[in-house]
């Protein structure tokens, strides 16, 4: 019984060592392409942010800009409760893709209503109504990975967007 122990230890131990030298293998290339990957991705954030700022540029806008990328400009203040997580917020906004598609409005689709930390939409719109108070007036602009990112909407919303909202936070429930 004992040997039999031994012996499944010994298999065990080769049968690790083996996969480490074929996982050492791989992980040569797999590192880089990693290394690539990171690369084109860091090209591309700062490609979109280039685009960002040339586009804030042109229609001097005043915004801020949070850790995360998110750009905002609270352009009217309101004067009710501010926006909690839990609370169910309820929007007038529009829509439209950096290049000026106009893509989502709430003339045309309704008011955008979700609970403020509960998911379902965008992060960067999750993060951008915690800033407002009922009342308030704004502007986000939303690079894609706070967005829709590499995949975009599947309907309207083309992968790698950056969106433009304006908005207004008209009732918090």
């Amino acid at each position: 019984m004992r040997s039999l122990g031994y012996t499944l230890v010994l298999i065990l131990l080769f049968s690790c060592s083996s996969n480490t030298e074929q996982s050492q293998g791989k992980s040569d290339s797999s590192r880089d392409l990693e290394e690539k990957l990171i690369y084109a991705n860091k090209r591309a954030v700062k490609e979109e942010n280039e685009q960002i700022e040339r586009f804030i540029k042109r229609y001097k806008w005043q915004m801020k800009e949070t850790g995360s990328g998110l750009r905002y400009d609270i352009y009217y203040q309101g004067i009710g409760d501010k926006a909690v997580p839990g609370k169910l917020a309820i929007l007038k906004f529009s829509l439209r893709l950096i290049d000026g598609t106009a893509v989502y409005s709430s003339e045309k689709d309704g008011f955008k209503q979700f609970v403020i930390g509960h998911g379902g939409v965008e992060s960067g719109l999750e993060e951008g109504i915690l800033l407002l108070r009922v009342g308030d007036r704004a502007k986000f602009i939303i690079p894609s990975h706070l967005g829709f990112g590499l995949l975009g909407d599947q309907d309207k919303v083309p992968p790698k967007s950056t969106l433009i909202y304006d908005i207004e936070l008209v009732a918090l429930n």
